[in-house]
């Protein structure tokens, strides 16, 4: 393996990133269009109730009010259950004495009272702008039939309407009511009223909930054919014929009556004039307590008058616009995970965190801006993706970068001294392996007349015979601190001042072609004592600027040297065969260094040279020639 090749990402791990990457890509997908069972998981939920509850306008709703038959109402007109005559004339002084539009009650009848009220009743159910209520039972665990059920009209499936299982409905005495509307809740798992059955579909009859029932009894402009199946939201489905209640007005922004106060008439008539008009109570008595978005407890009031308040919203074209909520999530998470599989090889893992936080940020914001348009989308779906990236993606790649250092601290050290390989540790450079220019001696070695040594040995003979002489070039090379570049057959190629730049990267070199000659010299004893003959180390040295770095093609590469000098040192190491001494210096070494004693040999013209080039040897080499 070259240096480059371990600096390269590792085949398995882009697998691994690819398979992460697309592991997050279906769990995006999953998230914006899960099962219908998902669709209410507290961890969407929670998120999008914030963004609701934030986002609710305080800026009064003037179309509807609603009047409360309060603590205060009760303790003022008697505890509940009120005689029917009372509920009759808190009707009557809504309709007449104050003139709203029409009158919705949130509140079930099922057993007749005083005959006098229920009459009355009847009658402003029968002729006037009064909506009953009922209510339908989803839970299909007991069949309860409570009441006399009315209203709805005939259909021959369900449609979008939300089948019942039973229902609780008025008594007898109210069967002649025109308008009827089914008060009864759908609770997500958590408790939480965020949908309402728009329409419900029980023994073949729909029927409408209050909110619609009462716009289609009471509306300025009569229903068209078909409007009842109209929605909160701009008529956004959220499966089943369910429909999320927008909750854009908290419970402040309604007109809110005591009972007490409506039966009194110690309100002004332009109070109510022209609205649409909800009673219900509030008083824990009656245990019509409720969890919404806007508050944990509130009155079942509050619902009725969210999907009224967003019906007439959506008559006026005041709802907000669709938009394809999911659709924009899948893209986010899609860019996401794209980006994280650039990021995740090439920037840190504190960096990469970084990044998903701040996505993470702004996913929020989009939200922010989505949740209003689109009932069904997962707005903490690209949140789970990117704690999928987070707790996954970034440690697989931290484990892979941190596999693949090891494995280049490792082939480094088959390469650089120890010392070396720590002290670019300590550097902290981005990356050794990148290109730098600098200086850099070059030393080239190999043994004279190798094809003579081997020719006559058998293959495994000549093979140690190699492997022996480049343990003689090798040792003395990283004991001085080189690099080594690459082995040549029978010799090498080794430089100092890179990837870590030295100041006496000359005397380096050469202290190591002494321990070179001192090792072959050593071979050359054993072998005599075998009766062998002697082998000949040629040594060439040359310092110069050079470029060294990762160079190769994107199938192979090699960490090397490139320049003049190197090319110097490779025409020195030639011209030592003429010459009786086994170390050539070049002028530029000879320039540099400082440690070591050179002699001057003469000037010669080398190979694709067209001036003259000063040679050198190592003094001490020198003296021991002569001897």
């Amino acid at each position: 393996m070259t240096l480059a090749a371990a600096h390269r990402p590792f085949g398995r791990s882009t697998v691994l990133r690819a398979a992460v990457a697309l592991g997050a890509l279906l769990l995006a997908a999953w998230l914006q269009w899960p099962p219908a069972a998902l669709r209410g998981y507290d961890g969407n939920e929670w998120l999008r109730d914030h963004i609701v509850r934030a986002q609710a306008s305080d800026a009064a709703e003037t179309r509807l009010a609603l009047i409360d038959i309060d603590e205060a109402s009760l303790a003022a007109a008697g505890p509940w259950p009120w005689p029917r005559a009372r509920i009759a004339s808190l009707v009557e002084q809504t309709l007449g004495y104050y003139g709203a539009r029409g009158v919705a009650l949130d509140l079930v009848l099922p057993e007749p009272a005083d005959a006098e009220g229920d009459l009355r009743l009847a009658m402003l159910a029968r002729h006037g702008p009064l909506v009953l209520p009922q209510a339908f039972d989803f839970n299909g665990t007991l069949p309860l039939r409570v009441g006399a059920l009315t209203g709805g009209h005939t259909a021959a499936k369900a449609g979008d309407a939300v089948g019942a299982s039973g229902y609780i409905a008025n008594h007898a005495g109210l069967l002649g009511a025109a308008h009827i509307g089914n008060i009864g809740f759908i609770p997500d798992g958590d408790g939480m009223i965020r949908r309402l059955p728009m329409q419900t579909w029980f023994d073949g009859r729909l029927y409408p909930t209050l909110s619609l029932a009462l716009l289609d009894c009471c509306a300025a402009a009569p229903a068209q054919a078909g409007q009842a199946a109209r929605g909160p939201t701009g008529g956004l489905r959220d499966g089943a014929g369910l429909r999320r209640l927008p909750y854009n007005r908290s419970w402040e922004a309604y007109t809110v009556v005591s009972a007490a106060d409506i039966l009194a008439q110690r309100w002004p008539p332009a109070l109510l004039s022209g609205k649409l008009v909800l009673i219900g109570s509030s008083s824990l008595g009656l245990a019509d307590r409720v969890a919404t978005p806007l508050s944990p407890k509130t009155s079942g009031l509050l619902v009725h008058a969210a999907a009224l308040s967003a019906e007439l919203d959506a008559d006026a074209g005041l709802a907000p616009a669709p938009w394809p909520g999911r659709a924009m999530a899948l893209a986010y998470s899609t860019l996401l995970t794209l980006l994280a599989g650039y990021t995740l090889p090439r920037l840190s893992a504190l960096r990469n965190m970084a990044m998903l936080a701040a996505a993470s940020g702004a996913w929020l914001c989009l939200a922010w801006l989505i949740v209003p348009h689109d009932a069904l989308f997962n707005c903490a779906g690209p949140l789970l993706v990117n704690l999928f990236l987070l707790t996954v993606a970034v440690p697989l790649a931290w484990q892979g970068s941190w596999r693949q250092s090891r494995q280049l601290i490792g082939t480094l050290r088959q390469y650089v001294a120890d010392a070396v390989v720590d002290e670019l540790l300590r550097s902290k450079l981005g990356d050794p392996l990148q290109p730098r220019q600098g200086e850099v001696t070059t030393l080239i070695a190999d043994m004279e007349g190798y094809t003579g040594h081997v020719e006559a040995l058998p293959v495994e003979q000549a093979a140690q015979l190699t492997r022996d002489f480049l343990d003689c070039l090798t040792g003395p090379v990283l004991a001085a601190r080189g690099t080594l570049d690459k082995y040549t057959g029978d010799g090498l190629v080794t430089f100092w001042g890179a990837p870590l730049p030295v100041a006496d990267h000359a005397d380096q070199a050469l202290d190591a072609a002494l321990g070179i000659v001192a090792a072959v010299a050593a071979f050359n004893r054993r072998r005599a004592g075998a009766g062998l003959r002697p082998v000949r180390v040629r040594i060439g040295i040359e310092s110069g600027i050079a470029i060294a770095g990762d160079f190769g093609s994107s199938s192979r590469s090699i960490y090397t040297a490139v320049g003049d000098s190197v090319n110097v040192a490779s025409r020195l190491e030639s011209a030592a065969r003429e010459l009786p001494y086994d170390v050539i210096v070049g002028p530029g070494t000879a320039a540099r260094c400082r440690r070591h004693q050179l002699i001057r040999l003469g000037d010669i013209t080398l190979r694709g040279k067209e001036h003259h080039t000063t040679l050198y040897t190592l003094a001490a080499l020198a003296t021991a020639a002569a001897a």
